[in-house]
């Protein structure tokens, strides 16, 4: 089991005094950090305008991580690609390979927040539809060793060679999938999987169902099934009140940023997002005590090591954590990080045993 760091860069708060300079510049630093601590990666997600996220460019925060890392792994969480013609994609992130020496995982799917689309007018009715074009263009971009040519609904172009080349061939590839659909685009692309055990919850009941769901997928089109990496929101909490001022924290995120964002009209929302209106009708009549192992690894180290062993035991190769989140200072996300590597990692096999070992 490899641990990460992970953040969608949360900071639409009532009566919230840290800007959005200060939280990237504190997003930058705790990634770093995470190299530091024995952390494998550092997932850093992408939005627009909307009222979720401040961080709208995960690449070159990545790059400027590169520049002063030397071992951890560089992804966004996630690249939402129906934003962006997937020639882009494929020549930034390909330049971030080459630079950081082979160390990007990415990761990529469609979003959900319509605020997002309008601006760039990319195509949110028919997003599940681009998306899988501009995925499958990408990835012949990037493995094909011949210049492209490509004629689709979306994307039309010919004898296009992307340069520079991506060091590593291939590179890993996510599909961020809360749906069926994309975990089946994952098995029929034989790409790895990363996925929200809260939306696993909701959708498959629970991690070892939606691994389950993927695995069979691949073997359905012939593929190895991948990685499979979640994501987990990070407390600890030592006494009953650390306990309670932990949860409110938690649904003072969810309430304040997540609730504005996702599709919530089940008569206006598209088929392919009725499981978001789910999501906010069961967030909405959520307390602090409903909060479970299903969406947080919260508690002592003890009752974390139980949550990572459930994660492990599903089939997941690695769990990304959300510490920073629902204005966290920026110390304590650092100290519970910490923490976490040091009384919880230990506990399962990892490239992190190495590394305290000083053999890796």
């Amino acid at each position: 089991m490899e641990f990460g760091y992970f953040t969608l860069s949360d900071n639409y708060y009532k009566n919230n005094s840290r800007g959005s300079n200060e939280f990237i510049a504190n997003i930058r630093e705790q990634a770093v950090y995470a190299e530091e601590i024995g952390m494998h990666s550092a997932w850093i997600g992408e939005h627009h305008f909307s009222t979720l996220g401040v961080l709208s460019c995960p690449d070159i925060v990545l790059a400027s991580i590169a520049a002063v890392t030397e071992r951890i792994r560089l992804a966004p969480a996630v690249n939402v690609l129906p934003l962006h013609h997937p020639i882009r994609v494929a020549e930034q992130w390909a330049t971030l390979d080459l630079l950081s020496n082979g160390r990007v995982d990415f990761a990529t799917g469609r979003g959900y927040d319509k605020r997002e689309y309008a601006p760039f007018k990319a195509p949110y009715d028919d997003n599940t539809e681009a998306f899988v074009e501009g995925l499958e263009v990408l990835l012949r971009l990037w493995n094909e060793d011949a210049p492209v040519t490509h004629k689709g609904r979306f994307y039309e172009f010919e004898d296009i060679f992307v340069t520079p080349r991506p060091v590593q061939q291939p590179i890993p590839v996510y599909v961020a999938s809360f749906s069926r659909p994309s975990i089946e685009l994952a098995g029929r692309l034989g790409l790895n999987n990363i996925v929200a055990p809260f939306a696993a919850a909701m959708q498959f009941g629970g991690l070892k169902e939606m691994g389950d769901c993927y695995r069979e997928a691949c073997e359905e089109h012939g593929n190895k099934p991948g990685r499979l990496v979640c994501s987990y929101f990070l407390h600890f909490a030592d006494t009953p009140e650390e306990d309670m001022e932990a949860r409110l924290r938690q649904m003072r995120y969810f309430q304040e940023c997540v609730l504005d964002a996702l599709p919530s009209d089940r008569k206006t929302t598209s088929p392919t997002y009725q499981y978001f209106v789910d999501m906010v009708e069961n967030l909405k009549i959520m307390k602090p005590e409903h909060l479970t192992d299903k969406s947080v690894i919260l508690g002592r180290p003890e009752q974390m090591m139980e949550t990572v062993k459930k994660a492990e035991d599903a089939g997941f190769d690695e769990i990304i954590l959300y510490c920073n989140v629902g204005l966290k200072p920026h110390q304590q996300v650092k100290d519970e990080l910490q923490r976490f590597m040091e009384e919880v990692a230990p506990a399962f096999e990892g490239s992190h045993i190495a590394l305290r070992a000083g053999t890796k």
